[in-house]
């Protein structure tokens, strides 16, 4: 049995319970660097909100660990005069997941609790019955009596997220709101906590932006300028009833680290991946993406004249939810295998394609 280090939850737990949608990551993000500056790691931030914590600062190669902070919600665009509030999705939701859940709203005052709402089945025609809900046919009910009393509290453009406890459950699982990816940023900053003394320059960078299209990424190493990337995130489980794996591949909770490969990934960065994990003794499995990554990996790539970019991933079900799941377990086993990876690094390393 591999030795396997107690995961902080009482910090991931704060981390995941912060609000912090995509444009609206600042209370998630300054848990995140207070908790990096009790490692005694080097914080800072940029423009738009990217939270970095750097160790080893001036060591030779500068190694980039982005996990996203951000999470999905919604953005008021309308108050009607009774007091109901309506919004649009910051992210993609499936809609059907919205119905009975209760919100939290990032007020301009101060934040405010509330419930989304829908016309009770037993008040439907039959035929609105079969219909599926959209976003723009519930509302948010903060029990105020008037509209009045209800822009005193909130207005056009406040973002708000689901309101969901964190779930511990057997098998070392956990359950929870925005796992995607406050994981991946809980993941980086560990693993930067572990670096220290390494040969390599570290930032772990809890970026901004990704669920609108991945701006943070590409601002923050633009910024930072690294010889080598990886990029943190969550992908899908497909150990649940209804999916096929030869379409979805075979990764499944408790499966170990999920090491991409294809599109924009470098093929030099995989295959050291891969090499680490073997060497180590790290379970993991191997996720193939023809297209694209739809992940900070697709921008980080792309800053200056290219970075070498991998992708590692914690399997996860209910993904854009607000009960995801993942295996504490396989956490662990991303953080062991970004540090043995990045252990091997030294000033004369190189990152070619093979």
């Amino acid at each position: 049995m591999l030795s396997m280090s107690k995961p902080d939850t009482a910090f991931l737990k704060r981390l995941l319970m912060a609000p912090g949608p995509s444009s609206f990551e600042t209370a998630a993000t300054k848990v995140w660097l207070e908790q990096a500056g009790s490692y005694d790691l080097a914080t800072s931030q940029d423009a738009y909100g990217n939270g970095f914590a750097a160790a080893n600062t001036g060591g030779n190669p500068r190694v980039f660990l982005a996990g996203h902070i951000d999470e999905i919600g919604f953005i008021v665009t309308y108050v009607d005069s009774d007091g109901f509030i309506y919004v649009r999705g910051v992210g993609g939701w499936d809609s059907q997941q919205l119905l009975g859940q209760r919100v939290r709203i990032l007020g301009y005052r101060g934040e405010v609790t509330g419930v989304i709402g829908k016309k009770a089945i037993h008040l439907m025609k039959p035929e609105d019955r079969k219909k599926v809900s959209k976003i723009e046919d519930v509302w948010i009910d903060i029990g105020a009596t008037s509209g009045d009393e209800a822009k005193e509290r909130v207005r056009v453009g406040d973002a708000a997220v689901l309101e969901q406890p964190y779930l511990e459950l057997p098998n070392n699982r956990v359950v929870s709101k925005a796992l995607d990816n406050r994981i991946g940023a809980y993941i980086v900053l560990e693993a930067a906590r572990r670096l220290q003394g390494a040969e390599a320059e570290v930032t772990a960078a809890a970026t901004v932006q990704e669920e609108i299209g991945h701006a943070g990424a590409a601002i923050g190493a633009f910024g930072k300028s690294p010889d080598v990337a990886i990029a943190v995130d969550v992908t899908h489980a497909t150990d649940i009833p209804g999916l096929e794996k030869k379409r979805h591949g075979d990764v499944t909770l408790g499966s170990g680290a999920a090491i991409t490969v294809g599109s924009v990934i470098h093929r030099g960065v995989f295959s050291a991946l891969i090499e680490t994990a073997e060497a180590e003794g790290i379970p993991y499995t191997i996720e193939t993406s023809p297209i694209r990554t739809s992940t900070d990996g697709d921008d980080l790539m792309k800053v200056r004249a290219g970075v070498p970019t991998g992708l590692i991933s914690v399997p996860n079900r209910y993904m854009h939810s607000p009960n995801e799941m993942v295996d504490l377990d396989d956490v662990e086993q991303v953080i062991r295998l970004i540090v043995a990876y990045v252990k091997t690094l030294n000033a004369s390393s190189v990152f070619l394609q093979p």
